[in-house]
């Protein structure tokens, strides 16, 4: 089936609609279709695309169905979690705006189709220092379920906050997800996005953040889960000062394909950014990681790292990663770097000449390297999730691991 019919016969748009929405949100609502509709699904034509084949997804009779972000506990003060009809004043600047109008197929299919939408707010000046935990609940739906989930967070100038997204649910299904995340000025923002889904769940997500001057963005992303997970996530300095550390953890193994992609656009001057990025696979799982920094030409002073390495645990697994420098300005300090190799023979040796088995060695060698990542984690549950994907039962601490 071409991707128009697609489009018209599974994925058709709500109707513009009764249910009271504003005339801008209709209006982007058209736009997206049309724009989705013109893309079509990407192929391996589409250099963006190329690792990853999205068959399982067009060749799926999914049927809309309904899913909502749920807060773990009640929003602390300062912090104002509501359903986009009840912000859209609030919404209205920066609701698929941040994501622009170049977003690929999925990202505007997404906003022809989501349901509800959830605004997270934090206040000015607010510090918040227990973490805003939202958890994707989707309704039980025994047809292959299409949920389209959105999240818009706002953090407002000189605020301070930490963000948790979960997706967990299990089942067949495909998800089909947007955030949007706007740092204001001198705001600080922790966001934490873990993918735990079954096997069944084929998961599409594009995170698009935006910076004012002299913000701080610090993200984690965990993918565990899913028969095939992709997650693009894009930041943009849109002021001076600004600095962002990405740090992600793919983990894998059967046949699951796991793909992070990442592009950090440095549009202004004096803004840092820093990139570390880790893949673990197992079996037959197949990993990609692609990261993009673009300098543009006023971006002076300018100071980029980026660096992906991956961890091979089967002579069937596969990663093919593709780190990427553009730079237009020449006061700059940019590197980027990335290996792929299996486990350290010397080192496991080490470690089985002075009595531990071949799995406890090869689990910690495993937790070793993936340390520099996953102890940065804050969150608790979070970090709890990443030692149990890699098999870790240890009576102490594996931080005193080195690499």
């Amino acid at each position: 089936m071409s991707s128009t019919a697609v489009a018209d016969a599974v994925f058709a748009p709500r109707p513009a609609s009764a249910d009271g929405e504003p005339e801008w949100l209709r209006e982007r609502r058209g736009w997206a279709y049309s724009r989705f509709r013109e893309l079509g699904f990407p192929t391996p034509h589409d250099e963006a695309w190329r690792y990853t084949g999205v068959q399982p997804i067009t060749g799926t009779d999914w049927q809309p169905s309904e899913c909502a972000w749920e807060l773990v506990r009640s929003a602390p003060a300062g912090v104002r979690v509501r359903p986009l009809a009840q912000a859209l004043a609030e919404a209205e600047p920066a609701f698929d705006q941040i994501l622009g109008d170049d977003a690929h197929a999925f990202a505007a299919l997404n906003t022809a189709l989501f349901r509800d939408a959830t605004v997270v707010e934090v206040l000015p000046g607010v510090v918040v220092r227990e973490p805003v935990e939202l958890v994707l609940r989707r309704c039980v739906s025994r047809a292959p379920g299409l949920y389209s989930p959105r999240l818009l967070v706002l953090a407002g100038e000189r605020s301070e906050a930490r963000l948790v997204q979960t997706f967990a649910d299990e089942g067949r299904a495909f998800v089909n997800g947007v955030t949007e995340i706007a740092v204001g000025e001198d705001a600080i923002l922790e966001h934490t996005l873990l993918q735990r889904e079954s096997r069944d769940t084929l998961h599409v997500h594009d995170v698009a953040a935006r910076q004012a001057r002299a913000s701080r963005y610090t993200s984690f992303q965990v993918a565990l889960g899913g028969a095939l997970a992709r997650t693009d996530l894009g930041v943009r300095f849109e002021d001076e000062g600004a600095e962002c550390e990405l740090y992600g953890l793919f983990v894998g193994g059967g046949s699951q394909h796991l793909d992070l992609h990442t592009a950090i656009d440095h549009a202004k001057p004096r803004c840092t950014s820093r990139e570390l990025y880790k893949g673990i696979l197992d079996g037959s799982a197949r990993g990609v990681f692609h990261g993009t920094i673009l300098v543009r030409k006023d971006a002076q002073k300018t100071d980029a790292v980026q660096t992906n390495k991956n961890l091979l645990l089967s002579r069937h697994a596969l990663v093919n990663s593709t780190p990427a420098l553009e730079i237009l300005a020449d006061d700059v300090k940019c590197k980027h770097g990335s290996t792929t190799g299996q486990l350290d023979a010397n080192a496991l040796f080490y470690l089985r000449s002075r009595g531990i088995g071949e799995e406890a060695a090869r689990s910690l060698l495993t937790w070793a390297f993936a340390a520099d990542v996953a102890e940065r984690i804050r969150v608790a549950p979070v970090r709890a999730e990443v030692e149990s994907a890699l098999g870790l039962v240890l009576g102490g601490s594996p931080a005193e691991v080195s690499a």
